[in-house]
């Protein structure tokens, strides 16, 4: 199994829709897919047409009362894609997390607990970089981060990065960076690719080749509850996260590449 958290302390980058629509692309092919929801938004739950009520268990039950994660784990519409969903409760699990020893370490061993059951666990984190995204960051092998093409990218992104390596000296020296991948990509602008640019520039090979287009149609299929690449595959939003994936397979280690 290998563990990808998405994360980028700013919001409004792509994490969740980046999580979704991978998640089914790797499932497509036969790999074994989690998806956990650490967002106390639940939007990656909602995208995944799972409704409020079939939250019985959720990713706080990871974290706060050792709940497995195999009897957390909802299926989806998506044949080989689980998730486990996020409910209100996650809200408030950064303040409760704080009462435990190794409170970093609260989802890896939640994951360590049912390691064999899937193939490929994607992590969607929140917007920030505390608690929640640390026991991510804890327990994966890998970080996958989303990128918007705007003025401030590079400045966020040195943020993050000193928090990985925060996180690499202290709790998890095996955390690589799988790559960057850059959203909401629009070749009319002149900024998007000077941002574009200067990313390469700085972190060459990290960044993938594919880049996610602002599509509208990647905005719309989570209020249908579906991934993007179920509700209209041939759209030009679809179409990247498929060669998106492909290149995320060519960077895993060979275990999940052959499951």
């Amino acid at each position: 199994m290998i563990c990808i958290a998405i994360a980028n302390q700013k919001g409004g980058v792509g994490k969740t829709t980046t999580a979704i629509n991978v998640g089914t692309a790797l499932a497509a092919i036969g790999l074994r897919v989690l998806l956990l929801d650490l967002d106390p938004q639940g939007n990656a739950s909602t995208g995944l047409g799972i409704n409020q009520s079939d939250r019985g268990k959720s990713t706080y039950d990871l974290l706060v009362r050792e709940t497995s994660v195999r009897d957390a784990a909802v299926a989806t519409k998506i044949p080989r894609l689980d998730i486990v969903p996020a409910t209100v409760d996650l809200s408030g699990a950064e303040i409760e997390l704080v009462e435990f020893d190794a409170r970093t370490h609260r989802l890896d061993r939640a994951m360590a607990r049912d390691a064999d059951n899937w193939d490929v666990v994607l992590i969607d984190c929140p917007p920030s970089l505390g608690l929640l995204t640390m026991n991510a960051m804890v327990a994966s092998h890998a970080l996958l981060v989303p990128l918007q093409c705007e003025f401030f990218a590079l400045e966020g992104l040195s943020q993050l990065l000193n928090t990985v390596e925060r996180i690499r000296s202290r709790f998890n020296p095996g955390l690589s960076i799988i790559g960057v991948v850059l959203t909401m990509f629009d070749r009319r602008n002149r900024l998007t690719d000077q941002v574009s640019a200067d990313v390469r520039a700085v972190l060459g090979k990290v960044v993938f080749e594919t880049v996610i287009p602002r599509n509208v149609r990647l905005s719309e299929a989570p209020s249908h509850g579906v991934p993007a690449l179920i509700y209209d595959h041939r759209c030009p939003g679809s179409e990247a996260y498929i060669a998106l994936a492909r290149e995320l397979i060519g960077r895993m280690p060979e275990s999940a590449e052959a499951a």
